[in-house]
């Protein structure tokens, strides 16, 4: 019996070795994403797909309303990744904005994805051709379940001296609400990342969609920052994938990140980083935002939010980190 013993440990302590057992098991990632049809849904997709064919990680998408509603799970470790926008990762680290007096200071970012590019879209047949046109009409607010559009939209309006009480609001819990409230008639305009899948079918539902322009000039951006100081003005033209763009025009864009917190296994950190460093164009192809995807400019500077260990560990092996 000893020997059985003796030889049962043996052959444990080899399959540990070789990374039999448990060890061999894919982590279990969860990923938090906004809902189906948004962009941080497609995104996630895209990402959890590469962690589990090539980096032996299990990794699973877990929709939410916004980032607001899962940034604490991730902040306490409950999930080790999620995607949303650096104001948000910033209120949130801070416990500001709409996390006031909720400092989440586990955050971590692990790598930028691209540049956020959001628009008010109205019908493409509709009288309204700029911002100013809105005024008086019928228009998406509240977003009580994703609460930073309102900064975003405050933003926009004020690029042309106008206010969201110059409309007549709508109320929704957030954009993938708002496009099928716009798409069956109540509201005049609504509000989107251009790339995304649900302004693509929300196009088709409608006859088709057009971007409104926000100008480009120091004083938009100047007003713009009052208002959300991560956003800048971003030249956006017609493509394919960008649905509702019908001619060059300016969208309020701002960096979208997939963050983990400081409890996420550094593994997991650094296999999410490698996998996007070394699989760009794959991530272009199944996504088009991701066409944006800058693999050199992965380890951007995001202070005061700092970066994972794990992804660090990575963007130094991989010669992209210039941080400290």
């Amino acid at each position: 019996m000893k020997l059985i013993a003796k030889l049962g440990s043996a052959m444990l302590a080899s399959c540990a070795a070789a990374g039999i057992g448990g060890a061999a098991h894919a982590q279990q990632v969860s990923i938090g994403t906004s809902n189906p049809g948004s962009i941080y849904h497609s995104s996630g997709t895209v990402i959890a797909k590469l962690l589990n064919e090539k980096a032996n990680v299990k990794a699973t998408i877990q929709p939410f309303a916004s980032p607001n509603v899962f940034i604490p799970s991730v902040n306490a470790g409950e999930m080790q990744l999620g995607l949303a926008n650096i104001a948000e990762l910033r209120w949130a680290l801070a416990g500001e904005e709409h996390f006031a007096g909720r400092p989440h200071p586990q955050l971590r970012a692990v790598a930028v994805m691209y540049p956020l590019r959001s628009a008010i879209f109205v019908r493409k047949d509709s009288e309204i051709r700029k911002l100013e046109d809105l005024k008086g009409r019928p228009a998406l607010d509240g977003f009580t379940s994703q609460k930073i559009i309102l900064p975003l939209l405050d933003a926009m309006y004020a690029t042309v001296g106008m206010t969201r009480k110059d409309m007549r609001a709508v109320q929704v819990p957030n954009v993938v609400a708002g496009a099928d409230v716009f798409a069956a008639g109540k509201s005049d305009m609504f509000f989107f990342a251009i790339g995304a899948a649900k302004p693509r079918e929300t196009d088709a539902a409608v006859g088709g969609i057009r971007m409104l322009s926000l100008p480009s000039s120091p004083e938009a951006l100047a007003k713009v920052r009052e208002h959300f100081p991560p956003g800048y003005l971003r030249l956006e033209n017609p493509s394919p994938a960008n649905v509702g763009v019908l001619e060059p025009g300016y969208s309020l864009a701002y960096d979208a990140l997939v963050f983990a917190s400081a409890k996420t296994p550094d593994e997991v950190a650094y296999q999410t980083a490698k996998v996007m460093h070394e699989n760009a164009k794959a991530m272009g192809e199944q996504f088009p935002p991701f066409r944006l995807f800058d693999a050199k400019a992965m380890a951007k500077d995001q202070t005061p939010l700092e970066y994972h260990p794990g992804a660090i560990k990575y963007f130094r092996e991989a010669g992209i980190w210039s941080g400290k």
